[in-house]
């Protein structure tokens, strides 16, 4: 039997924490959650890229944390907008609108298609060779959540 499989559980594990959090936090959640991802492995990269390149230093990487941390207040400032605009449908009957959420989402995809790009970029600057229709891409869709 797989009771002492440890792969086995660790799955199992892993399956019921994601379970969780989408019935918790739902789709959205899984986009903050792409976010944070995205945010972590840009900071990373971009490390790995100065060292290769033996440019890394404390003061830069602490500008990237301070970076980092103006994205989150912007999201935070997404979240209080659609907040506000719920609240606001909510007590205006009259318009006929049902308001969930719009401000955000947006703003999060905009962030992880910037993330990526930038992750894309420190690849290269690593020395990994990066599809050009991959950066195509991801600027068009940067773009589209921009407009």
């Amino acid at each position: 039997m797989q009771d002492n499989n440890l792969f086995f559980w660790l799955k199992a594990a892993a399956t019921a924490a994601a379970g969780a959090f989408g019935a918790a936090f739902g789709w959205l959640g899984w986009l903050v959650a792409a976010w944070v991802v995205c945010m972590a492995l840009d900071w990373l990269s971009g490390s790995a890229a100065a060292a290769a390149k033996g440019n890394w230093s404390s003061a830069a990487a602490r500008a990237g944390i301070w970076h980092k941390s103006g994205m989150i207040l912007v999201v935070l400032v997404a979240a209080v907008t659609d907040c506000v605009l719920g609240v606001t449908v909510e007590h205006l009957p009259m318009l006929g609108l049902d308001y969930t959420v719009l401000v955000l989402p947006v703003t999060l995809v905009w962030y992880i298609f910037t993330e990526l790009g930038s992750i894309a970029e420190n690849a290269t600057a690593m020395g990994a060779p990066v599809p050009s229709w991959l950066t195509r891409l991801l600027a068009a869709g940067r773009q589209s959540a921009d407009q």
